[in-house]
């Protein structure tokens, strides 16, 4: 026997095991000697092969909201996002690897100057309702949150698209105004889902239907969801029969429903069990490093936010290295005031890391003439795991340089609604977004709907722009690291850490032993990806 030929038996028994991506199992093939199909066909036949189909899926998912609903462009909440992701499709996805895919696209190209994208349809998308996905449907559905003035969270994304043409050929080109070389990338934002066209040009979101792995059978905002398999699914897996989503906020009912067997997933764990959880051995505990980003928005609009020394105080009265220990137990990276980690591509490494200093930060309280006033900053246990104990601790490394805060809890039920966007400062949490461009365009670029600290920044905004345009990479990363120091100095962004995905399933819940990172349950299409052993 060769090597290469015992190098593929390996990577042959490694797929048949779930023991490595699509992505590395690649790689090696085509290292080992074998084609693109050659090596593409043998991963079917053996990764592809072993899922068994059938069952009801149980899930508990956290952050289940009263104001949850059908509208792509009015989705906020993690459950928003799950059910989003179980039930309706898009153009492109996020991949166990973190790769790019095709999803109601595919293949895509763009011109040499990337100003042009033309997208090839799946031929065999449908809708739940019967109809085929067509190009009218995937234009009427971007355009659904285009336009000066459109209120979708996802309009700051599309500002550069001036129209978006019918080839005649099952595909769609995306004509911009400017280069963009991560137009592909922002297609699997949550609020861009391919919904059916109306006559008049408009998308039926209202009846719930979608191109997406399962149907939508039964849905009460708040309480949970049924659905059924797709049967004219055009991607791969839905190999449960039926996804139950069960809306539990409270973690330690969350975690107990996990333990007990009476749900197969649990979409969010506490990291102070996570340990105990390990040694449970009916339990897989996944514990994956993200993008996600646990934010303390200041409302820089208003005082005393809008004195850059106030906001500089803040950020210095934080000691993170004790958060990451104590609140998120290690399962977290520190962050620096800027909405940039490893995790995404042309990260800028040498920025100096934020250090606490409460010295400092009492001498520009001081000079600010905050002396002797306290400030509430509010928070809801869905947001994060410990996000009170955050607040709590934070308080008291504050005091140390004579600052007051005072943490408030708000009701999990319609923060999203009542408090985010609305209160002066409080905490949020982001899933992670890949590429840099879509993370600034989404939250600080001067006038985005949701820029929730209210910043504007000239240079930044010039900056923002530039790197839309920049096809080389060496350049691309020197711009986004000027923004980032913008952002960790002047921004209104406290940025405590950037915490790991730590969810759980019960142990004859099976994946192909890697997942996404953009979101949890891996990016939310555990429906889709995950199956039962046996």
């Amino acid at each position: 026997m060769t090597k290469n030929q015992m190098l593929i038996d390996r990577l042959t028994d490694a797929a048949r095991e779930r023991k490595i991506s699509r992505r590395s199992f690649m790689s090696h093939a085509l290292s080992a000697g074998l084609t693109i199909t050659a090596a593409s066909a043998l991963w079917t036949s053996e990764a592809k092969a072993a899922p068994a189909r059938g069952g009801t899926f149980r899930i508990a998912q956290h952050d289940g909201n009263s104001t949850d609903g059908y509208d792509p462009a009015k989705y906020v909440s993690f459950a928003d996002i799950a059910m989003a992701h179980t039930y309706r499709a898009y153009l492109t996805m996020i991949m166990p690897d973190q790769t790019l895919g095709g999803d109601v696209a595919a293949e895509w190209s763009a011109t040499p100057d990337a100003k042009e994208w033309r997208f090839k349809l799946n031929d065999n998308a449908t809708f739940h309702s019967g109809g085929k996905v067509t190009a009218t449907d995937v234009i009427a559905s971007i355009n659904y949150h285009r336009g000066d003035g459109n209120p979708s969270a996802a309009n700051s994304l599309l500002t550069s698209i001036v129209d978006i043409v019918d080839n005649g050929d099952h595909s769609v080109t995306f004509k911009l105004d400017a280069p963009n070389a991560d137009l592909p990338w922002i297609m699997p934002d949550y609020h861009l889902p391919i919904l059916p066209a109306k006559a008049d040009g408009t998308i039926d979101w209202e009846s719930g239907d979608g191109c997406g792995p399962y149907v939508l059978k039964s849905f009460e905002p708040g309480v949970g969801a049924y659905l059924e398999r797709h049967e004219g699914w055009h991607g791969e897996g839905a190999y449960f029969d039926a996804i139950e989503i069960k809306i539990i906020n409270d973690p330690n009912a969350r975690q107990t429903a996990l333990i007990t067997g009476d749900v197969d997933a649990c979409s969010l764990l506490e990291n102070k069990t996570m340990g105990l959880l390990s040694r449970n051995q009916d339990i897989i505990v996944d514990n994956v490093p993200s993008a996600s980003c646990i934010t303390m928005p200041m409302h820089t609009n208003k005082a005393p936010f809008d004195n850059p020394d106030v906001r500089m105080a803040l950020k210095l009265a934080m000691n993170r290295e004790d958060i990451v220990e104590k609140i998120a137990f290690g399962a977290a990276t520190v962050g620096n005031d800027f909405h940039h980690n490893a995790a995404m591509p042309y990260f800028p490494d040498d920025i100096p890391q934020r250090e606490y200093d409460p010295d400092q930060a009492a001498a520009l309280w001081k000079k600010a003439g905050m002396e002797g006033q306290s400030l509430e900053v509010r928070t809801a246990d869905s947001i994060t795991t410990g996000a009170v104990d955050l607040l709590v601790l934070y308080s008291e490394h504050a005091k140390a340089a004579g600052i007051d805060i005072k943490p408030i809890r708000e009701p999990n039920d319609g923060y999203w609604s009542d408090v985010w966007l609305k209160k002066p400062w409080m905490m949020s949490n982001w899933g992670a977004r890949p590429t840099p461009d879509v993370m600034y365009t989404l939250t600080y670029k001067a006038g985005a709907p949701w820029n929730e600290s209210f910043w504007d920044n000239g240079r930044f905004n010039e900056l923002l722009l530039m790197g839309k345009g920049e096809l080389d990479d060496t350049k691309r990363a020197e711009i986004y690291r000027e923004m980032g120091m913008i952002l960790r100095d002047d921004g209104g962004t406290l940025i405590p850490y950037f915490p790991n995905y730590v969810f759980g399933r019960r142990k004859n819940v099976q994946n192909i032993g890697q997942v996404a990172a953009s979101w949890a349950m891996d990016s939310f299409r555990a429906g889709s990806r995950w199956w039962f052993e046996g």
